[in-house]
């Protein structure tokens, strides 16, 4: 059984649209794109425009509905589906739980309205090699009372993000690599995803969410917000309009699948941060980026395991 991971922010990088396969899937999920925008979709991914978390989010839904139509067209069909943060629309969409315009629509909105709460001095880092109450305290110790700090994303044991205000970040990056910290390093995230700062965004969200078409998810929907399976829309439109404000609990989410029997793991565009994850856990599974192999090269491995 087949599941399609949907990354979140961070992974993209300059020309990651330019540089999905030229099939007809994807042509059209950028020509449906393109349509519902008002602008060209390709113009999103430029390294200008991916400074702008709006740019970032709505290319990162692009490139993953188009790569899981490609897949889906060329007979790779998932049992099950789950996306770290914005991801979780383009696994909705995957799961038929929402269209892709209305996804569309509730990203652009989502996005504008994080950028606009907080425009600048705001974003997130990665954190490797550390415990959850180490990295707290290491956290706390980085704080000043205007510059907050929150663990964000709980990835693996030792594998977390952590959002906040720029300069405590920073502090927080230096007291973690003196700490013997394997990896901390700034994400090419500009906003505070995943803590209490964006409550509003999600009150505003939750109101725009009811005037959308959501249904139950068709396929295996696992939410990043509860780690559990998601089988109403209700549900549905509630981990779309509030996982922003609300930790992402991606290890729990990755073990439950684990424990559905799920063992082939296919991370949909950008990057490959997904499958690292899947591999570090262990266990007999196969995980690949949609990035990495050539795409005639996943299809085999996928449909002839």
């Amino acid at each position: 059984m087949t599941t399609f991971l949907c990354p979140g922010q961070g992974a993209q990088t300059p020309n990651f649209l330019h540089r999905l396969p030229e099939v007809k899937q994807v042509q059209e999920t950028l020509q449906e794109a393109s349509d519902t925008l008002g602008f060209d979709a390709l113009s999103l991914d430029t390294e200008q425009s991916l400074r702008s978390t709006v740019s970032v989010q709505l290319s990162i839904l692009i490139a993953g509905t188009a790569a899981a139509r490609a897949l889906e067209a060329m007979d790779v069909k998932p049992n099950a589906v789950a996306g770290i943060s914005i991801g979780s629309f383009t696994a909705a969409v995957v799961a038929e739980a929402i269209g892709f315009k209305d996804a569309l629509t509730l990203v652009s909105l989502r996005a504008k309205l994080m950028e606009e709460a907080y425009p600048e001095g705001y974003g997130m880092a990665a954190f490797g090699g550390l415990r959850q109450l180490q990295l707290a305290q290491l956290a706390q110790d980085a704080e000043r009372s205007d510059e907050r700090l929150f663990l964000a994303n709980f990835n693996g044991p030792t594998e977390i993000v952590v959002t906040g205000a720029v300069a405590a970040l920073d502090r927080l990056v230096a007291l973690a690599t003196d700490a013997g910290a394997r990896r901390a390093q700034r994400l090419a995230v500009s906003v505070p995803s995943h803590c209490e700062l964006l409550e509003p965004v999600a009150g505003a969200l939750t109101k725009a969410v009811s005037d959308c078409q959501i249904v139950a998810p068709k396929l295996t929907y696992v939410g990043n917000r509860t780690a559990r399976v998601l089988r109403t829309a209700q549900d549905v439109a509630s981990e779309l309009a509030t996982n922003v404000s609300h930790p992402v609990k991606w290890w729990d989410s990755t073990t439950l699948l684990y424990e559905l029997g799920e063992q082939e793991f296919v991370e949909l565009p950008p990057g490959n941060v997904l499958t690292g994850l899947i591999e570090n856990a262990g266990g007999d599974v196969i995980a690949k980026s949609f990035a990495d192999p050539p795409l005639s090269s996943l299809v085999y491995l996928f449909k002839n395991n």
